[in-house]
């Protein structure tokens, strides 16, 4: 049994249908909870826990970043957990939103030199390790988070894709 129940919504044009988008987000965040359960000691409940994707376009997660952030940019990914969560503790029936700007995931992969499907992979599993607490505001965090995220990368056949840079 899954520990997720993913809802996806699709609010711009140029996303893979809803059925792909799902499959593709089940192959990456599976082996995710699947890491976090056996590497992390991770805690999920009996029931699996609501986790909301929706993928948008960077007008959208413009003004989303503004009004949360008070950034007044687009980015590629925000994470918003349900409820305040630290690592290790258990989540509740609902883990949180992640939002995806396909805009800027295309341009970030073009200028890393890497196909839109990987990098889209590596956004989901940062999106997903900052709902369960994980965050990269010091060295320290981030050392930790980018070493989940390239543990799990690496589990899905991905490279490091912080080889070669400081934390952030």
């Amino acid at each position: 049994m899954t520990s997720l129940d993913i809802q996806i919504s699709v609010e711009a044009d140029n996303w893979p249908s809803e059925d792909e988008l799902f499959k593709l987000t089940s192959r990456v965040l599976d082996p995710a909870v699947d890491f976090l359960k056996s590497e992390e000691k991770q805690p999920f409940p009996r029931t699996p826990t609501e986790l909301s994707l929706v993928f948008t376009d960077d007008a959208s997660i413009r003004e989303i970043n503004a009004e949360w952030r008070e950034k007044d940019k687009p980015t590629n990914v925000l994470s918003f957990p349900a409820y305040p969560l630290e690592p290790g503790s258990m989540p509740g029936p609902m883990l949180g939103d992640i939002v995806i700007a396909r805009e800027t995931v295309e341009r970030e992969a073009l200028d890393l030199d890497k196909s839109f499907e990987d990098h889209l992979t590596h956004l989901l599993v940062h999106g997903f390790l900052h709902l369960f607490g994980y965050d990269h505001m010091d060295a320290e965090e981030a050392e930790e988070m980018e070493g989940l995220e390239t543990r799990i990368l690496a589990k899905l056949g991905l490279s490091d894709p912080y080889a070669g840079q400081e934390p952030l």
